[in-house]
């Protein structure tokens, strides 16, 4: 059990939370939300003891262990990928290595043998026989398969890396498991093993994700932080959506009626108060007004940025047609004749375990690669717009300021209808004014997506869109997409995300050629049973 007493953190005078008191319990999952900057990865750095809070405490119960997701990718380059996930029980490999650095002597002295003997007790109730085999279940689950197992850390790809340390934090079934953001990079398998494995688990778990599918899934709890305080919900984040958009329509609907009922009352004694027969009733109706409860609703820290896309004409009949695409990146062949015809309005999600094939895909849709082999035809009507995973290139080393930048991609001339357009995704003011080198991960996003919804384009194709983006605005591109009637075509690992958008899913990993209308949950149930 982890516990939280009191707390605040506060920067440069203000307070990200304060007065939070909460309980942690074993056997429970905590999905941590809220806007962006609102403190929930802090918090998990304070429940950690990585940071400091500016007032209050936290409390472990004696003897239970605490794992985190680590964020680092390089940390353990120097690290067998084995022992990379071992280290996630830091106890059981100074066993380990001491027992080594022991049994490595020529003579042993009769304390070295005593000491031998404490470990070896040690190492049996921590389980380290079995901990090789452990670490393998695990990597294997997460789709690190065995030849990698013996290689060293700086040697994988960042997908993998992300696995290991993933298996890192999940080791020896840890008392209390901190997760920031543990499906960012996983492919959807990865996320249903995770999933499975939590499930499971009887840890106290504590996440911070903007997988809203993630979060229904494996959360019982939701800890809401907004307004300046932490207020804690049973049940998941739908259940929580839910409880606190109703709750917000009956405080501003009992504030109407006691808004109304107050100018009333203001009227009468306006009216009375100065006729004698009638000023007792004006008194008793001011002592009312008095007792009213005019509640000031608190103002959130949530931002919905403004998303719809709007192209300046239809598709026509012809969208395009891709007829036997392959290419080989490096020495790996990631797209293996792959071909398929895209109708009119349709929203197509493309799926498969291999990042590299679908962004080499879409590459080579949006005219930036060329393909070793195979033709793509677009329709004489079509115009695209595309949204690429990686999208350093618009931004790095760019000295514009984001109305400059802006202005670079559309038509806008003046500067009253640049700002009007990046006031709908949160860039009012000064904001307006940032770098574009300078922008975060997020405003990077928006950034993106402001400049596709003033392409006009009647074709839009996003390579992981959802990546970096809180909640709100997932929501808010979710909202867009659905409400966008021509076509898609798009990847992400938000499972939400890909359900409520795709009419059409196709598989494009080497030797599947699957190709089926259907919803996303439907290819899911298809593929678990064939």
């Amino acid at each position: 059990m982890i516990s939280v007493t009191d707390l605040e953190l506060s920067y440069s005078g203000r307070a990200l939370f304060k007065h939070a008191d909460i309980t942690f319990s074993r056997g429970n999952c905590y999905g941590i939300i809220g806007a962006n900057g609102a403190g929930k990865s802090t918090f998990l750095k304070i429940l950690s003891g990585e940071l400091e809070p500016t007032r209050g405490h936290v409390d472990v119960t004696p003897g239970e262990r605490i794992s985190v997701l680590r964020q680092d990718h390089f940390a353990f380059d120097a690290e067998p990928v084995i022992r990379t996930v071992l280290l996630g029980n830091k106890h059981l490999c100074d066993i380990m290595d001491e027992k080594e650095a022991l049994y490595a002597k020529e003579e042993m002295t009769e304390e070295d043998g005593m000491r031998a003997c404490i470990l070896e007790e040690e190492f049996a109730e921590l389980d380290g026989w079995s901990a090789e085999s452990n670490a393998e279940i695990l990597l294997n689950g997460l789709g690190v398969t065995n030849e990698w197992h013996e290689k060293l850390m700086s040697e994988l790809p960042n997908d993998l890396k992300v696995k290991v340390l993933l298996a890192q934090a999940l080791f020896g079934e840890p008392d209390i498991l901190l997760m920031d953001e543990p499906t960012n990079h996983l492919d959807i398998d990865a996320i249903g093993w995770l999933e499975d494995f939590l499930l499971e688990l009887e840890s106290t778990v504590i996440v911070v994700s903007h997988d809203r599918h993630f979060l229904n899934t494996v959360c019982t709890h939701t800890v809401d932080i907004d307004y300046g305080k932490m207020a804690l919900y049973t049940g998941n984040y739908d259940f929580w959506f839910e409880y606190t958009q109703i709750r917000q329509r009956q405080l501003k609907e009992q504030n109407k009626k006691n808004e109304a009922k107050a100018e009333e009352l203001r009227k009468f004694i306006e009216r009375f108060s100065a006729n004698r027969s009638k000023s007792k009733q004006a008194t008793s109706r001011r002592k009312l007004l008095e007792s009213l409860d005019l509640e000031d609703l608190p103002v959130s820290s949530r931002r919905f940025p403004f998303v719809g896309f709007k192209p300046d004409r239809e598709v026509g009949n012809d969208v395009v047609t891709v007829t036997g695409i392959s290419k080989t990146i490096g020495d790996r062949k990631v797209l293996d004749n792959v071909s398929f015809t895209i109708l009119p309005c349709e929203k197509v999600a493309f799926v498969g375990t291999d990042a590299v094939a679908k962004t080499a895909l879409f590459k080579i849709l949006a005219g930036e690669m060329e393909p070793d082999e195979g033709t793509v035809k677009w329709g004489v009507t079509t115009s695209t717009s595309y949204f690429p995973s990686d999208n350093s290139a618009y931004f790095d080393g760019v000295e514009d300021n984001l109305i400059d930048w802006l202005r670079n991609y559309s038509n806008l001339i003046f500067e009253s209808d640049v700002r009007s357009w990046l006031g709908r995704m949160m860039f009012s003011g000064d904001e307006a004014l940032k770098k574009a080198c300078v922008l975060s991960g997020g405003e990077r996003v928006r950034c993106m997506l402001c400049k596709m919804m003033l392409s006009g384009a009647n074709v839009l194709i996003f390579d992981e869109p959802t990546n970096h983006l809180d909640l709100e605005s997932i929501a808010s591109l979710n909202d867009g997409l659905i409400n966008f009637k021509q076509t898609i075509l798009f990847t992400s690992h938000d499972h939400q995300f890909v359900q409520t958008i795709a009419d059409r899913v196709i598989d494009i990993t080497t030797g599947s050629h699957f190709d089926r209308k259907m919803t996303y949950d439907e290819y899911l149930e298809f593929i678990k049973n064939n």
